[in-house]
């Protein structure tokens, strides 16, 4: 009886183990692709997601009215000064209900060291996955690959782990 037991544990562990594992591969390979989209920047540039291939991106859609949007961008700015040498880019993407000229104001007011988006359609929010809350926050691997979406205020640490994880493969 007591082997039954012991075997039946044992057999349950390995089944568990094994899902797991399973679990773990399939997030690894099931990642989704970030979308193709063209973003069009406050300095006039343009660029779509497949030019960033390479890169760890961050993909930040924020508010100018949104006080959690304001209060995480000094994280932003942070995260971009520790990365960016490292092949890290990341892109502030203003939602469509924005004023583009308290974008551009905030922008310039805050120095912020990387590019700013207009999302004056709608259309990136659609895109990522009809993009309702702001921050909603997207960090993309090499490949072009979803790695995590946070909605609302982000994870620092663990976002720092996955982007150092990241540049180092």
């Amino acid at each position: 009886m007591k082997a039954k037991m012991i075997i039946g544990l044992g057999a349950a562990l390995l089944a568990s183990i094994a899902i797991a594992a399973i679990a773990a591969v399939a997030s690894l390979t099931l990642m989704p692709p970030a979308p193709e989209v063209k973003f069009s920047t406050l300095a006039g540039d343009s660029f779509s997601t497949s030019e960033l291939r390479g890169k760890v991106v961050l993909v930040n859609f924020w508010a100018t009215y949104c006080g959690p949007c304001i209060k995480e961008m000094p994280k932003v700015v942070d995260a971009h000064r520790k990365f960016s040498a490292r092949g890290y880019e990341t892109i502030a993407v203003a939602v469509r209900r924005d004023d583009p000229e308290l974008v551009a104001q905030f922008a310039a007011e805050h120095a912020l060291p990387f590019k700013v988006a207009i999302d004056s359609s709608g259309e990136l929010g659609r895109e990522f996955g009809n993009v309702r809350i702001t921050p909603t926050v997207f960090l993309i691997d090499k490949n072009g690959k979803v790695l995590r979406r946070y909605v609302g205020k982000p994870d620092w640490a663990e976002l720092h782990r996955l982007v150092e994880r990241e540049l180092r493969s």
